[in-house]
């Protein structure tokens, strides 16, 4: 799938514009600070109904604008189109809409445009809290895996029960074994998903990884949440005083972690900042091929600011994975002279330049 016509108003320091972009390559180039950022945020308000650069979407909001909008017009793998908008206004209300229905959630959003996010904060993939890499994790088993969301949401609402119990004692015995049964039952059943999940993202993550850089030794691992060994019933059984204690569930699959290691030691601990974003870019293309596999319209690869710390040999590795993807990308730097070479003479490619919020196309695709 692709974005054949991207519309946005009111969006950070961005003039009105509507954009025809290339189903292949999109490059954005300009001088910091000019709005490169600011449309790739606007995609991702597309997919997601949120920002990947505020906790909050008020700032996204054009000063003295009552809100914010985006449209797009997506072409589907299968044939046909798919129309998207998300609009947010200063008093917080959202609308979202699918082929002029309203959308009932975010998550609607996310299945109707799967969007891959590339940018300097990707660092926190490997350095951040494991919330971070949890969230990596369920973004590509809720993309392949349809099963994944009904226990998810099982998993949240059983644990939401429990903490209150935890915090309050307000549920008799048998009340309280009942939500920890089911606890246990959507804990072990998304465990079996993220599992698999792994198993098959480990060899195509590894594959990527020797594409772009020569790590010996590096290994990815999944923490599930609780001791290996045992089943979550008999963990809960023997944490049930510090968790009462604490007045929150200590173990589970909401405590799960993906680990990366050079060796005996933390990843994030010995890596140059360049080999880290080869990494974190080799775990996302990665995901973006299992998701091609598990259906067949392909994520869309948001990538903010790609020649940093990368040189030339490296630039070129990842623009050739990306390339190899065969999916819509998105791309932003200030001289696009460094990404001039890096694409095949028939792989389609449109130039922006972004210069005071305004976007012009330099280069049509189809020309």
């Amino acid at each position: 799938m692709s974005l054949s016509r991207v519309t946005v108003t009111a969006v950070r320091n961005l003039h009105p514009v509507t954009l025809s972009p290339s189903p292949r390559i999109n490059i954005l180039s300009g001088a910091n600070g000019s709005g490169k950022t600011s449309l790739l945020e606007a995609i991702h308000l597309l997919g997601l109904a949120r920002s990947f650069r505020s906790a909050r979407l008020l700032p996204v909001i054009q000063y003295e604008q009552e809100a914010c909008t985006v449209f797009g017009q997506v072409e589907l793998a299968e044939g046909g189109q798919s129309n998207l908008g998300v609009s947010r206004d200063r008093q917080g209300e959202f609308q979202i809409r699918i082929d002029g229905q309203n959308a009932r959630s975010a998550a609607q959003l996310a299945e109707a445009l799967p969007l891959q996010l590339i940018n300097p904060d990707s660092f926190r993939l490997l350095e951040g809290a494991p919330k971070i890499r949890r969230q990596f994790l369920d973004w590509g088993v809720f993309h392949v895996e349809p099963r994944f969301m009904p226990a998810w949401q099982r998993l949240q609402k059983a644990l939401r029960q429990r903490n209150s119990w935890l915090r309050h004692g307000t549920l008799d015995a048998a009340s309280q074994a009942a939500w920890d049964r089911e606890l246990c039952l959507a804990s072990d059943e998304i465990d079996g998903y993220r599992r698999s999940y792994i198993q098959a993202l480990k060899p195509v993550f590894e594959e990527v990884l020797r594409e772009l850089v020569e790590l010996e030794g590096l290994t990815l691992s999944y923490y599930r949440g609780w001791d290996k060994d045992r089943e979550l019933q008999a963990v809960l059984s023997t944490t049930l005083q510090r968790d009462q204690h604490l007045g929150h569930t200590q173990a589970g699959p909401q405590r799960a972690d993906l680990r990366l290691r050079l060796g005996a030691h933390n990843a994030a601990e010995i890596l140059s900042r360049g080999q880290q974003k080869l990494v974190v870019c080799a775990l996302r293309i990665a995901q973006g091929h299992l998701v091609s596999q598990a259906r067949r319209g392909q994520c869309i690869y948001l990538v903010d600011d790609l020649p940093s710390e990368l040189d030339e040999q490296h630039r070129n590795a990842l623009c050739r994975l990306l390339e190899d993807l065969n999916c819509q990308v998105f791309i932003t730097c200030v001289d696009h002279e460094l990404l001039r070479g890096s694409w095949r003479t028939d792989t389609p490619v449109a130039m922006f330049h972004v210069e005071h919020g305004c976007i012009t196309q330099t280069h049509d695709h189809r020309e």
